[in-house]
């Protein structure tokens, strides 16, 4: 089997998503990568056929999105010449993972195709949302990659077709300890805005991951680390818990370990509203952002918040043959018919 498999690359999440997969996705034939975006900070570490800039999200620095250069950076000419031009239809299988410029290639050659992550799981109305829904936000999800087939990833299977989190081996296998500081993974912000409200918690002791450092710098009781796979797989192993935006991924992983998250959704992302409603049923301390009242929230959730252990019981090998079972075989997931993707 020929299988054409699409990531985001918007962020982290994706990629990291991405290694955990493959390996095991390549059990059922030849894999080939499609790599779309262009400012995550992890390095697909696999042999990518298609690269593009694709459609990517950049951040203001604090904690919310820079829609000006969203939009001077995505280029319409560019993005219909590789529509056209991604060979969709040499492959048996295609696989996407929130990824727009293959699921247009696909509406314009008529392909079939699957679209399998956590933003699949909200085709169903039963997945979590925010108390006030953005109509914006819904058309979204529901159409910025839109296929024949959708497997949704999830906190908690919300529907029939939605899988659990696939948590790196790293951290499925690990054993937890925790050496008394806190871990924060704030991409949104820049390290000077985090620096400001951190250093005011002399008590506490924080590894920062940053975009910004090119080595481990320390500034007080501030830490600041690049961006790094195992260097991050270590801190949250062994932190008290987690400081981070409302993605997926990473809570899903810090849900796994049992640590203690403060959830900040990224002003304007409503894929981190939906999660940040899913995070609160476990009893995730929510909030906004980062401002003048942020010691008194911080000490709140360190001292008196509770959050209920959540058990994930499926394993990645486990995830991928569920996938790949319902992708090739079951005909009872939300769908759409090929003459309607064209927009």
């Amino acid at each position: 089997m020929k299988i054409l498999y699409a990531v985001q690359a918007t962020g982290n999440g994706h990629i990291s998503r991405a290694m955990e997969l493959l390996p095991y996705l390549q059990n059922y034939g030849t894999v080939d990568i499609f790599l779309s975006g262009s400012n995550s900070n992890l390095t697909l570490n696999a042999n990518v056929a298609y690269r593009s800039k694709g459609l990517s999200l950049f951040y203001s620095g604090n904690g919310g999105l820079h829609y000006r250069k969203i939009a001077t950076d995505n280029a319409p000419l560019r993005i219909l010449k590789e529509i056209k031009q991604l060979p969709v239809e040499k492959y048996d299988l295609v696989i996407n993972d929130f990824e727009c410029i293959t699921a247009l290639a696909c509406a314009y050659k008529k392909v079939k195709s699957v679209q399998f992550g956590h933003q699949a799981s909200f085709m169903s109305t039963a997945t979590p949302r925010p108390a006030q829904k953005n109509i914006m936000g819904e058309w979204v999800l529901k159409n910025y990659a839109r296929a024949q087939k959708y497997i949704g990833l999830h906190f908690e299977s919300y529907d029939d077709f939605i899988l659990p989190p696939v948590i790196k081996k790293e951290i499925w296998g690990a054993y937890p300890t925790n050496q008394q500081y806190i871990t924060v993974y704030l991409l949104s912000y820049a390290d000077a805005v985090l620096y400001q409200h951190f250093s005011q918690l002399k008590d506490c002791c924080f590894q920062i991951f940053s975009k910004e450092v090119k080595q481990i710098t320390t500034k007080g009781n501030c830490t600041f680390i690049p961006v790094d796979k195992k260097a991050f797989n270590k801190s949250l192993i062994n932190c008290y818990g987690i400081i981070t935006g409302a993605g997926f991924e990473t809570p899903a992983e810090a849900l796994h370990l049992n640590k203690k998250i403060l959830a900040i959704p990224v002003k304007g992302q409503y894929e981190q509203a939906c999660n940040a409603a899913a995070l609160q049923r476990f009893g995730v301390k929510v909030i906004k952002g980062i401002d003048q009242h942020f010691t008194a929230v911080f000490n709140d959730w360190v001292y008196n918040n509770q959050q209920q252990t959540v058990v994930f019981k499926k394993d990645t090998q486990s995830i991928v043959s569920s996938m790949m079972q319902m992708a090739t075989y079951n005909e009872n997931l939300p769908m759409f018919g090929v003459e309607n993707l064209a927009w």
